[in-house]
């Protein structure tokens, strides 16, 4: 025969881009959050996220090498992606010997365990941050150690004796004083929110640094807008609705207050979007997303944790595979 027939499984179709590619985008998109990590919290981020990183690579190498003795993956860059997520996700003085172990949980166990990239279930870097809340609770929610003195404030060392300051108002810091003691809530700066002066997780200091990594990612079609409105959309309307029935005269009611505080922006745009864990259809994606934002919601203002984000992607990374089964696309040809 002239002609050959090959049969083949999917994809038959291939885009021009890789995964180191798409990888490098993620990595650019972090750059801005970073550089204001680094002017507003000090030299110390830069550590944590260099020690995140090369602890996170070192050990998918090792893996692959001495327990798969396959090739290597680490120049596809998603181990770099997974550190700097899970630095982004921890307090500027955390102890250098806790990331390594966050590390070798999210690439270990929450990457590696199920067989590599695009096999994992769950976001390796939010399995390593979670193991690291409920192991480490008291390092992962001391925001003052390592932080520049004029960033600290007596309420962030007294939440009971109802010291105020705005600069303490803001990021992950908020949610827990707010939430003990909801008339603080009354100097919270949104500016200093949007525009990174304050202190909290070092990933989530400046919402607008984040903001605009993710019009990069979706500039450059890497993800798409349906994941990040879904997330941030049902988190607004979740908590317009509680202020209404509540009367609306706290700060900790206002849509604004959850969009910013927190890990909202770096969940919604960097870790809910992770391809692997997350639908695949566009209706899935909004399901998914919707889920995201009720279930943080739920945690901030009734749970015993300050920040659901991180624990709701959890699950409803989870719940992927049933909400692909029942969201998938019409079959070609089909009416």
């Amino acid at each position: 025969m002239a002609t050959r027939l090959f049969a083949a499984p999917s994809p038959h179709i291939h885009g021009g881009e890789s995964t180191r590619r798409i990888m490098l985008d993620v990595v650019l998109a972090l750059i801005p959050a970073l550089a204001v990590s680094a002017y507003v919290l000090g030299w110390r981020s830069l550590m944590i996220t260099a020690v995140a990183v090369a602890s996170c690579v070192l050990f998918e190498y090792l893996i692959q090498r001495l327990l798969f003795k396959g090739r290597t993956t680490i120049g596809d860059l998603s181990a770099v992606v997974t550190g700097m997520l899970l630095a982004f996700n921890l307090p500027v003085g955390i102890p250098w010997w806790i990331v390594v172990i966050g590390a070798l949980v999210a690439i270990g166990i929450g990457k590696m365990t199920f067989g590599g990239l695009g096999c994992n279930p769950f976001n390796p870097a939010l399995t390593g941050r979670i193991f690291l809340l409920i192991a480490y609770p008291v390092q992962m929610t001391d925001w003052t150690t390592g932080v520049p003195t004029d960033m600290q404030s007596p309420m962030m060392f007294d939440s009971v004796s109802g010291a105020t300051s705005a600069d303490a108002m803001s990021g992950a810091t908020a949610l827990p004083m707010v939430k003990q003691n909801p008339e603080l809530a009354g100097n919270t700066d949104f500016g200093d929110m949007l525009f990174g002066q304050m202190n909290g997780s070092m990933g989530e200091i400046c919402a607008l640094a984040l903001i605009l990594g993710g019009i990069y990612l979706l500039w450059r079609k890497v993800i798409t807008w349906h994941i990040p409105v879904a997330i941030l959309g049902t988190m607004a309307i979740f908590a317009a609705c509680v202020g209404m029935c509540e009367g609306g005269s706290l700060v900790y009611e206002l849509p604004i207050f959850h969009l910013l505080a927190g890990g909202a922006l770096l969940g919604a745009i960097f870790m809910a979007t992770d391809y692997s864990t997350s639908p695949m259809t566009h209706k899935g994606m909004i399901i998914y997303g919707v889920g995201i934002g009720v279930i943080t919601m739920v945690i901030r203002l009734w749970g015993a944790y300050p920040e659901g984000m991180s624990f709701a992607i959890f699950i409803m990374n989870a719940a992927t595979p049933l909400i692909n089964k029942y969201c998938k696309p019409k079959r070609f040809g089909t009416k």
